[in-house]
């Protein structure tokens, strides 16, 4: 993935995702606000009831208001219960509308989680391989988890609390400096002190959490390594070492995260060292300026009352500032991902037609590295092209460039008279059959594997199987084609999960299919028998089939030997044997040690 450090913001990670939840988030803000409004109400009730008992002197701005409400001291004792009452429905007030908070705000984040996890699953099925190919699996997936969940958490609760710890920092400072100014200032002193430390811990905390989320997604992909591949570990007795690596990646993870701990625990520890010291000097000179005369007894407890809310609320407003690092970080993650151009797909649907061209096609995986060089290739229409080579002379990626996984360096490839690079890739590859090497195949059935592109009716399911010879297979098993293969078809043989996926390729019925190297696991009687049967399965079908065994190419219309990412040698079976080149020692060496283990069986 690309390092866009522009997707920092976590709102402009999460904007396109908020349209089903950006009311109920509104909502939750306007509680929240309405909480604060009646919290800091009560304190000034319980300060006139206070002042009117002792009989302080004190009189305007609320307290008129609420002598003309409660009658005043003389006609207190009669009401104090309505005072009471008053409180408490204030404070039923307030449980429910901090429920309808909550509420809210938790159908709002489930919303917006549930949103960003489909977006991102749909936009990374969408993007190039060539995108893809730079990230491991494990690391996407933890972005698509852990991150998304630090994202969500910081706006459901770190986000929308910063509104009701600054409107409550804000009513609190109001009714603390109608009351008197001097002790306002006093406790207002300490809150630029909490918040500069706070971004300061920030600044200090975010390359920790980056370094934390990058060394996450490295555990993430050894325990999906191990899992996938857990035959090939056990084969060749690896177990132990595979254990000894994941330990030690895990004790340098868990110790930067015992780092980051560290930090936070300071953190939490010297801030509330601060409130404290905070609320012992406003107690302190609270205490001197109601001796003095100048604090009546109500106003100090309200007073004690609005500093205790103002504490929490700010100490909350560091937690929020400290835990942005962590929600930017994952932002910038998440927007590594996001900013990557997806492949440019469309709603039009159509059948190509036509042969395939490849016109002085050059391509490298990487650049300065190239694995095709001025490539020139013709299939007609309805013809079988056979392509062989040795290893890394670029037969897989004729077929990767064919269905347009990767974009071309420079010429030209045509299906008829379609640039392949200017079709939508939805387009180009519902026309094409695709049978790769590997046979991968999905949990679930085979006969979910084998109809995974739609509903295909039994019959054609069976057709394609016997034309592949699966059919036998899976048969035999007790569940027939209802048998559960597993994790990447775990449960069948190489050669078995070949033939599932060729057969599912087949039900497809498409103009064009291409054969990577699809039977390599397969033995050579059942794949001359599949190569019998396919051409009336894939009749008037363009065909490319890709080999190392010349007995799969032999039959097809014209064959070319790829060597050095360059056509060596073209024409059909008998023009390249009568060649006598490179084919023809490639069909030599293929065919002396069968022949040698019959003169062998003979004697």
């Amino acid at each position: 993935m690309t390092k866009d450090r522009k997707s920092a913001s976590v709102f402009r990670v999460c904007a396109p995702f908020l349209r089903d939840c950006a009311g109920l988030y509104a909502f939750a803000v306007i509680c929240g606000i309405i909480v604060n409004l009646i919290t800091t109400v009560i304190p000034q009730l319980i300060s006139y009831t206070v002042d009117r008992i002792m009989g302080a002197d004190t009189s305007g701005g609320l307290y008129t208001l609420l002598d003309g409400l409660f009658g005043g001291r003389e006609s207190l004792g009669d009401v104090l219960w309505v005072i009471a009452l008053v409180i408490a429905l204030l404070a039923a007030a307030d449980a429910a509308l901090a429920f309808a908070q909550n509420h809210s705000n938790t159908v709002a984040t489930q919303r917006m989680t549930r949103s960003l996890r489909t977006g991102l699953f749909s936009h990374i099925g969408k993007l190039p391989l060539s995108s893809l190919s730079r990230g491991t699996t494990g690391d996407i997936i933890q972005r698509c988890t852990t991150d998304v969940d630090a994202i969500t958490n910081f706006v459901s609760r770190d986000f929308l609390s910063l509104f009701r710890t600054v409107t409550l920092i804000i009513l609190s400072l109001v009714f603390m400096f109608l009351m008197n100014v001097w002790l306002a200032l006093i406790a207002f002193a300490f809150i630029p002190a909490v918040i500069a430390y706070s971004v300061l811990f920030q600044t200090k905390a975010a390359k920790h959490f980056m370094k934390c989320d990058e060394e996450e997604g490295v555990l993430s992909s050894m325990a999906q390594e191990n899992y996938t591949g857990v035959r090939v570990v056990r084969a060749f007795g690896r177990e132990r070492y595979e254990s000894e690596k994941f330990e030690k990646q895990n004790v340098y993870y868990t110790g930067l995260w015992v780092k980051i701990e560290r930090w936070l625990s300071l953190f939490w520890t010297s801030s509330a060292a601060i409130s404290s010291f905070q609320l012992l000097t406003v107690i302190s000179v609270g205490t001197v300026f109601c001796v003095r005369g100048s604090l009546t007894a109500g106003d100090l407890v309200s007073f004690i009352l609005y500093n205790t809310m103002l504490l929490e609320p700010t100490r909350q407003l560091g937690r929020v500032i400290a835990n942005m690092s962590r929600a930017r970080i994952s932002a910038v993650r998440i927007g590594e991902i996001l900013n990557e151009k997806e492949e440019p797909y469309s709603s039009e649907r159509r059948v190509l037609s036509g042969g395939i061209r490849m016109e002085n096609v050059t391509f490298g995986y990487r650049e300065g590295f190239p694995v095709l060089r001025g490539l020139n290739l013709t299939v007609p229409e309805g013809t079988t092209l056979g392509i062989l080579g040795g290893t890394g002379s670029g037969k897989s990626t004729i077929a990767n460039l064919l269905c347009a996984l990767y974009p071309i360096d420079s010429g030209k490839i045509y299906i008829g008279d379609d640039d392949v690079g200017t079709l939508p890739p939805n387009v180009l590859r519902e026309n094409i059959g695709y049978v790769m090497q590997d046979g991968y195949l999905f949990s679930g059935t085979i006969r979910d594997n084998i109809c995974a592109c739609g509903e295909i009716p039994n019959e054609k399911m069976r057709e394609c199987a016997r034309t592949t010879c699966v059919d036998g297979d899976i048969e035999g098993f007790p569940a027939g084609y209802d048998t559960v293969v597993g994790e990447r078809g775990v449960t069948l043989s190489g050669g078995q999960r070949q033939r599932v996926s060729m057969a599912r390729t087949l039900a497809r019925e498409r103009k064009y299919l291409i054969l990577d190297d699809s039977l390599s696991a397969v033995d050579a009687e059942t794949d001359e028998a599949i190569r019998g049967r396919l051409p009336s399965a894939a009749e008037n079908v363009t065909t490319v089939i890709i080999s190392h065994r010349i007995s799969s190419v032999m039959r097809a219309d014209n064959i070319v030997v790829l060597e050095g990412g360059k056509v060596a040698e073209e024409g059909t079976h008998e023009e390249l044997m009568a060649l006598g080149g490179r084919y023809r020692r490639i069909y030599d060496a293929q065919t002396a040690l069968p022949n040698e283990l019959g003169e062998a069986r003979d004697e």
